[in-house]
């Protein structure tokens, strides 16, 4: 190394590097310090800045990862009312069993794994036990059901024979609960008795039976009928009214009865889509004999269900209510295959079974539905025609009322933007008139209900 090398190593550029070095460091401990008073004033201010904070993240990376799940409230519901019927009930009557394993048995109902059974014999014993693969009974099964605790709207009519000759005894009764596989009667416990005609009612309905006599010297009433609406409801444990004391040949059914308990309120729990008694949800009426729950769905079905507390219902309900025959709907959609808005407006015919009352196209959709007397919808124009004036469709005098199957009216074959439904026109009476009396010279006021003293008024 010469003397040159150590020169030009030691000149000014190395040394304003070394400098510049200094100065870097200088800033960064200032950065330092600026940034410790930053954590200072978090500190000071934790409740907002971590708002903010987890603000930020979900603004910096929650995009395209939107929640798929629905949060609901659990807080109120039982195990027990909303597990899913994930089995099926069998019964062999010859042998006295009843399981879930029984599968080439007599098929009873659907169940879950931890619901109770009740089994009611020919000899007035009953009991209750758990859902399971196979158990033992007891032979002569009459009835077997899932039971509900605390239910006091099943009602058993029952006519069971007091002892081996002795006279027949007509009851109703409830079973709300029981020690579970305990054996309790319902006859008076004598020996020979027998259940000679029952029914189990979930509504309470009470029915008409006739009873036919066995041929009997100076027995002049061979046949009578019986109403079960003639007894009132009392204690499973009660002895019954005589029904009579002479020879039974047969009890048949002659009429099926209404409830004797009046109507159900019912409600629908959005949150497990499940009826119940207990007030939760949207109250959808009071329900007795064979009324049926109407249930619209968003992609365009409908059909009915009865009341039952065990009834599953759609995640996709648009429309749930007390049906009532006769309603007029119109519907707006969107008719897949025409590339066209369709109207229709028509009447729901009852059927369990799911009906579709729009275009079964799956691209289809229904835009809007309603149940007013007097609809009316607002067309507002777009694309190419979004300089035209808005459309009213006064639906009454657009369409008239058809079948649910009906594929309805165009509404226009200009392109939309939107379709909506708008306040409704009112039926309201115009001014009293004044028909002068053929008899008298005394006017009199004409009917509000004569057709012709009617107009609408928007």
């Amino acid at each position: 190394m010469t003397r040159e090398d150590i020169i030009k190593l030691t000149e000014i550029k190395i040394k304003r590097i070394s400098k510049f070095d200094v100065k870097k460091a200088d800033e960064h401990i200032k950065g330092l310090e600026v940034e410790l008073e930053e954590v200072k004033n978090h500190l000071k201010n934790i409740i907002p800045y971590t708002i903010n904070y987890f603000k930020q993240i979900k603004k910096k990376y929650g995009k395209g990862r939107e929640r798929k799940t629905e949060i609901r409230s659990f807080d109120t519901i039982q195990a027990a009312k909303v597990v899913a019927n994930n089995a099926r009930l069998y019964i062999n009557y010859k042998e006295g069993f009843i399981g879930t394993g029984l599968k080439k048995d007599e098929f009873v109902c659907e169940c879950s794994d931890i619901d109770d059974i009740i089994v009611i014999r020919k000899d007035g014993v009953y009991l209750i036990t758990r859902v399971a693969d196979k158990v033992f009974v007891g032979m002569d099964i009459l009835y077997a059901q899932v039971f509900i605790k605390n239910d006091e709207r099943t009602i058993y009519n029952i006519v069971y024979q007091d002892g081996k000759d002795g006279p027949l005894l007509a009851k109703r009764c409830a079973i709300t609960g029981m020690t579970r596989d305990k054996e309790y009667n319902m006859t008076r416990g004598k020996a020979g008795s027998k259940i000679v005609y029952f029914s189990a009612n979930p509504n309470g309905e009470a029915e008409v039976i006739k009873v036919y006599h066995k041929p009997k010297a100076r027995l002049k009433k061979l046949e009578f009928e019986f109403d079960f609406g003639q007894l009132g409801i009392k204690g499973k444990s009660s002895m019954g009214n005589i029904l009579t004391k002479n020879a039974v040949h047969k009890i048949a059914l002659k009429e099926k009865g209404l409830s004797t308990l009046g109507g159900r309120k019912i409600w629908f729990d959005d949150a497990v889509f499940r009826l119940n008694v207990d007030g939760r949800g949207t109250y959808l009426g009071e329900f007795s004999g064979d009324e049926k729950i109407l249930v619209i769905t968003k992609n365009g079905f409908f059909r009915h269900a009865n009341f039952d507390l065990s009834n599953h219902f759609e995640e996709n309900i648009l429309v749930i209510e007390k049906f009532r025959p006769g309603k007029v709907y119109s519907v707006v959609y969107w008719d897949a295959e025409q590339k066209f808005y369709y109207l229709k407006r028509f009447i729901i015919e009852e059927s369990e079974k799911p009906q579709c009352f729009i275009n079964e196209d799956p691209e289809s959709k229904m835009i809007s539905i309603t149940e007013v007397e007097y609809p009316r919808f607002e067309i507002e124009f777009g694309g190419k025609n979004k300089n035209r004036d808005n459309e009213i469709i006064e639906v009454v005098e657009f369409i008239g009322v058809k079948s649910y199957k009906a594929k309805g009216k165009r509404l226009t074959s200009f392109m939309v933007e939107n379709i909506h439904e708008i306040e409704p026109v009112i039926r309201k009476e115009s001014n009293p008139v004044i028909i002068p009396d053929d008899d008298s010279e005394e006017p009199k006021q004409a009917s509000h209900e004569d057709p012709s003293q009617m107009k609408l008024e928007l």
